[in-house]
């Protein structure tokens, strides 16, 4: 009997995505699949708990990767992505290193940029390095008044939420007055989870006295001052927090779509290209989140697992937000089905309707965290 040899398989990222792929293809394809993982970080971050840290929450656990890589039976690359040569079935490193590949999973991520200047931006990488501060000035009476902004072209919403109702918390828990303000240019609060959930949001806000106001354009052209559009009126604050906006990583060797985002189908293979697939905030996807990603990744494991001769039909990406919204208080747990990436059915809850309860709910990754019992970090 002739020997098999495995699917070389290259998946490139060290986020959720990856991690994801990683495991989903070691349970579905096992011994058919060689795992190589190309990463830039030795250790995996569990970013959607950063933004308590500013408040004096521990900081968010961390995975050594290596741990994971050998957990999964993966070779572990740690240099940054660099690009591919598609017809030669080649990827390679920023360095110039050459990886080949039978298929290939790129979960790189998306570039983040500041949408505005004079402000405070949003980066889950060093949250409590940028907003310590202002939580401190908040506990001790300095700020008066603090301005959450979005910009028109929206990423991942919910951290901005997170941090105004956990602000607004903890100036009631201080007995400090503070006036707060979220700007945002969706229809309604956190619109991407539907209307059920979206209402329950808004009055989570107006109970904490957050001001909220939609379907607003907000413009920073000076220190300490918003522009709302329409309308052309201008607002104080002491102090200006802005999510960023988001930009694909317009790799090399592939298509890139509007922002440099790479386009994939419903089973995350990227148009046009054959044996190559993408998941998580480098695609084509409008809603950016580590449940989402996920689910891409699951998508793009099963149709590589069929490749390699795994006895399984690939499902298409079928997305469905799971998310818990941090409040300072009790968190709220929302779900939505999505039909494109708009809301079809929603709803929000006092408790989970999924387990393991996790920031990020996903198949395989969720499981094998709540499954390590000593964290690097």
């Amino acid at each position: 009997m002739s020997v098999v040899e495995p699917l070389d398989v290259v998946i490139a990222g060290g986020g959720v995505a990856a991690i994801e792929a990683a495991l989903a293809l070691r349970d579905l394809a096992g011994e058919r699949v060689a795992l190589k993982l190309i990463a830039p970080n030795a250790e995996f971050s569990y970013r959607p708990m950063t933004v308590r840290e500013p408040f004096a929450y521990a900081q968010a656990d961390s995975y050594s990767l290596t741990q994971v890589a050998s957990d999964v039976g993966a070779e572990l690359i740690v240099e940054e992505f660099g690009w591919v040569e598609a017809g030669e079935r080649v990827a390679y490193t920023a360095a110039g290193v050459a990886v080949a590949y039978d298929a290939l999973l790129l979960a790189v991520g998306a570039r983040i940029k500041e949408a505005f200047a004079h402000v405070l931006t949003i980066d889950d990488r060093r949250m409590d390095e940028l907003l310590h501060g202002v939580v401190q000035d908040v506990e001790e009476g300095y700020v008066k008044r603090i301005a959450f902004v979005a910009p028109a072209r929206l990423a991942w919403p919910l951290p901005l939420y997170e941090l105004a109702l956990m602000t607004a918390a903890r100036a009631y828990d201080m007995g400090v007055e503070v006036k707060l303000m979220l700007v945002t240019a969706e229809p309604a609060p956190l619109a991407v989870f539907g209307p059920q959930a979206s209402a329950a949001v808004e009055g989570l806000l107006a109970e904490a006295g957050v001001e909220t106001i939609t379907s607003t354009h907000a413009q920073v052209d000076a220190v300490g001052e918003v522009r709302l559009q329409p309308g052309n009126r201008t607002v104080g604050a002491d102090r200006i927090v802005a999510l960023p906006e988001l930009f694909g990583p317009a790799v090399r060797g592939l298509p890139a779509g509007e922002h440099g985002f790479i386009p994939v189908d419903e089973h995350c293979r990227v148009r046009g290209v054959e044996r190559v697939w993408a998941a998580g905030d480098a695609i084509d996807f409008a809603v950016k989140h580590g449940g989402i990603a996920s689910q891409q990744a699951d998508a793009a494991a099963e149709a590589i697992a069929a490749l390699a001769g795994a006895p399984i039909t690939p499902a298409p990406f079928e997305p469905e937000i799971r998310g818990i919204l941090l409040t300072g208080r009790k968190p709220r747990y929302l779900t939505a089905r999505l039909s494109g990436s708009m809301s079809f059915s929603s709803q929000v809850t006092d408790e989970p309707t999924w387990t393991p309860v996790s920031k990020i709910s996903a198949r395989y990754l969720a499981p094998y965290l709540e499954s390590r019992a000593t964290p690097a970090g």
